[in-house]
């Protein structure tokens, strides 16, 4: 073993860092496996006695990270079982929504209001593909999913998108017909406002519902698809003000708050699919100037370049680099990585970090793809 080795191991003996079994994780030069922080490792996950750890790793027990049924995992579960219940609660309560604008629509004959009723259906059937793609969503990889399932909730995003444009050409296209050829008028009593104030109590309180339990669970669906109840808030609104004007006598007022109304959808799913789109196309999750800044401080490194990421921070993030490190043998540049994932975790939440272990003779400057010469 080198002097460089030696030393190494002298720190190991003293407690300055402790090793895993080294057999377990193969040689230095490929070592990939899932993120670990110091909460996930305890006797209950690892089925052996309680054992301390100290700051820089773990004390001498033996043990494989390949048999870990991690709890970020198992959390999972809890936080599906909770989305669905949210998704069938709104769906119950838009389908409601949907019927009494249905009813006031044609008792009224207001473009605008049948407008914001198609809205509501797609409300309804974006829970019914929210409620598909949080079953399919999960972090637990499989053989055909090594990577997980979570960019399907995306996809149901992206779908919710798909819905609010469709509602917006149907708002306009009736709006445009209107003014062209014209069409019956509009009639307006106390009950069908009634029933407009009701519809709009519902959909505040689905929005406000969706997006306070979206925002704590991190979930992509349900504050998506809050947005898009958001937007029916205002819809409603304007077509309230509508019809009140038509109740008055201003026939046209229904008309123009069509084309406002339309303009408030794009927006919609403009916000939904700016906030999706990178996810499925793997754009950056976190700079890896903040990466590498965090992997510096670990004692033993010398550098590490061609970092990249994606995912989703704060849900899943993938993280992949290639580390220097001082000593040469496996066991130590092993607890050095293990170390790396530890603080990655604890900066930026749940990560699974792939590192590529390189000799310390060897030089690299370039921190990540595209940035050159350029390093922190």
């Amino acid at each position: 073993m080198s002097n460089i080795g030696e030393r190494w191991q002298q720190r190991i003996s003293k407690g300055k860092l402790s090793p895993h079994s080294a057999d377990s994780h193969g040689s230095a030069n490929s070592h990939s496996h899932s993120s670990h922080s110091p909460d996930t490792h305890s006797p209950d996950t690892h089925g052996h006695d309680p054992h301390g750890h100290d700051p820089y790793g773990h004390d001498p027990h033996g043990h494989s990270h390949t048999a870990h049924e991690h709890p970020n995992f198992k959390s999972f579960y809890t936080y599906r079982a909770e989305v669905r219940r949210v998704l069938l609660i709104t769906l119950v309560l838009n389908i409601a929504v949907v019927i009494l604008k249905l009813i006031v629509g044609g008792l009224t004959g207001s473009l605008s209001l049948l407008a914001d009723a198609l809205h509501s259906i797609t409300d309804s059937a974006n829970n019914v593909l929210g409620l598909v793609t949080n079953q399919l969503a999960s972090p637990v990889p499989d053989r055909d999913h090594p990577y997980g399932h979570q960019k399907y909730e995306a996809v149901g995003a992206l779908g919710i998108a798909a819905f609010l444009g469709i509602a917006c050409f149907e708002i306009v296209k009736g709006a445009a017909e209107r003014i062209i050829s014209g069409g019956e008028l509009v009639t307006m009593s106390a009950t069908s406002l009634w029933f407009l104030l009701t519809v709009l109590g519902i959909n505040i309180f689905v929005a406000f519902y969706e997006r306070r339990v979206g925002n704590r669970l991190g979930s992509n669906i349900l504050i998506a698809d809050a947005q898009h109840t958001m937007s029916d808030i205002w819809i409603t609104i304007a077509v309230l003000a509508g019809l009140i004007g038509v109740w008055v006598g201003v026939q046209w007022l229904d008309v123009v708050l069509a084309f406002p109304v339309a303009l408030l959808v794009i927006r919609s799913g403009w916000v939904v699919l700016s906030a999706n789109l990178p996810w499925l196309v793997d754009e950056m999750a976190i700079a890896p100037e903040a990466i590498h800044s965090v992997v510096m401080k670990v004692p033993g490194v010398l550098n590490c370049h061609s970092i990249a990421s994606r995912g989703l921070l704060g849900r899943q993030v993938f993280i992949d680099m290639h580390l220097i490190v001082e000593p040469t043998d496996v066991l130590s540049a092993h607890i050095i990585t293990e170390k790396i994932e530890q603080q990655i975790e604890q900066e930026f939440g749940p990560t699974r970090t792939n590192i590529h272990v390189e000799p310390h003779s060897y030089v690299e400057r370039e921190i990540s793809y595209g940035l050159g010469n350029h390093h922190a």
